[in-house]
């Protein structure tokens, strides 16, 4: 290699390295001072209404814990819709057995899915009709809540004065691998995005939306035009903040460890399976994004661990971005209880995630669209519909 290909080399890495220990050690800095609905300050009961919805399709093994879950809050002005999308299971016969004598509890059945939406926008459209509370919050039909969940996250967005509350759900772990996916995920998150940033209205790209739980103030969410104006979008959470912040809505994400659970997929082979049918959506089903996040996914997560094992500056690369990436697990696990430890394979999940990407794209492009909750939507007609990357 030609001295000035080896000095732009060495020059590179010590960016890499240097950005993940800025992002490392602001994280160590911020990260405590968003608000945790723990604390005693949220231990109130809230003035406001709220409305859940619970969009499912086939969640006869999950719908019930999740119902029960709410249906004991002890939140006082609660109500709760439970929509049957389609399901060809048990769904719509738990919901009405759970329903009967359960004033909170309300159910709607739908047959059948109208052209030009997808099934779970339309899902949560019709659920959201259904209520006339101040507050709406959408969850999916496999989350389970503290009994004090609901009520501390509506006191916080009160307390806050903030339109759009996402509280971080806790990932329950079965399997060593399910750590090793997730924890990438996050260290990943805060190199791309600045949790505490997010109620800042000057941060346009800083926002939240989270599928477990997205709770939205009533006018703003009618202001936007709610998931109506989401009907063809399969990242129909994340759209919900983007929108909302663009509108110029106060947002923030709170932490609350326990008090929203989640098991999102069993085995590093399960979420590979979550993460290949919505991977392409986040880069727009665009492959000249997706490739650059390839190619930045292998420079930040993967390209350090072989400077490890090189000489001269890129060895000292290697063991900041190392060490900056072990602080990043460390600071975040704090709050999400996913151990650090898994750190020691994240240049191996680089990998697979890389892997994931791709076959994301191919599988999609082959298809010629995506098979979502029963229901294919083809890829021209989602490209019609999709709205810019960020």
């Amino acid at each position: 290699m030609s001295p000035g290909l080896g000095m732009l080399r060495d020059l590179v890495a010590a960016g890499v390295a240097l950005l993940w220990l800025q992002r490392a050690l602001t994280a160590l800095i911020h990260l405590p001072r968003i608000p945790d609905v723990r604390q005693p300050e949220y231990d109130a009961q809230p003035q406001g209404s709220l409305t859940v919805v619970v969009p499912a399709r086939d969640e006869g093994a999950n719908i019930e814990a999740t119902l029960r879950s709410l249906l004991a809050q002890d939140l006082e002005r609660l109500q709760i819709v439970a929509v049957d999308d389609r399901s060809a299971d048990d769904t719509g016969s738990i919901m009405d057995r759970l329903a009967q004598g359960q004033p909170r509890l309300k159910v709607i059945h739908i047959a059948e899915l109208p052209a030009g939406w997808v099934g779970k926008t339309h899902a949560m459209v019709q659920g959201a009709q259904a209520s006339e509370s101040g507050w709406l919050l959408f969850t999916d039909g496999d989350v389970v809540f503290a009994p004090d969940a609901l009520r501390r996250a509506l006191v916080c967005a009160e307390k806050t004065f903030t339109d759009h509350i996402v509280l971080t759900p806790t990932m329950e772990l079965r399997q060593w691998d399910e750590g090793v996916i997730l924890g990438f995920f996050q260290a990943v998150s805060l190199m791309v995005a600045r949790p505490w940033r997010i109620p800042d209205p000057a941060a346009k790209h800083d926002c939240a939306g989270m599928g477990a739980f997205n709770m939205v103030r009533r006018s703003a969410y009618d202001s936007i035009g709610g998931f109506t104006a989401l009907r063809m979008e399969v990242l129909e959470d994340v759209r919900l903040g983007i929108l909302l912040k663009r509108a110029g809505f106060s947002q923030r994400m709170v932490f609350g460890r326990g008090l929203v659970r989640i098991h999102w997929a069993t085995g590093a082979r399960g979420l590979l399976r979550v993460i290949m049918k919505n991977m392409f959506a986040v880069f727009r089903f665009q492959p000249a994004l997706l490739l650059a996040g390839c190619a930045a996914m292998l420079l930040f997560c993967v390209a350090p661990a072989g400077w490890l094992v090189a000489g001269g500056a890129l060895r000292y690369a290697g063991l900041i971005t190392a060490a900056a990436v072990a602080l990043t697990y460390r600071a975040y696990g704090r709050y999400s209880g996913i151990s650090a430890w898994y750190g020691l394979l994240f240049p191996v999940a680089g990998v697979v995630m890389v892997f994931a990407m791709l076959r994301s794209a191919w599988l999609t492009w082959r298809q010629g669209g995506v098979r979502w909750r029963g229901t294919f939507y083809t890829l021209a007609e989602l490209r019609r519909h999709v709205g810019p990357f960020l």
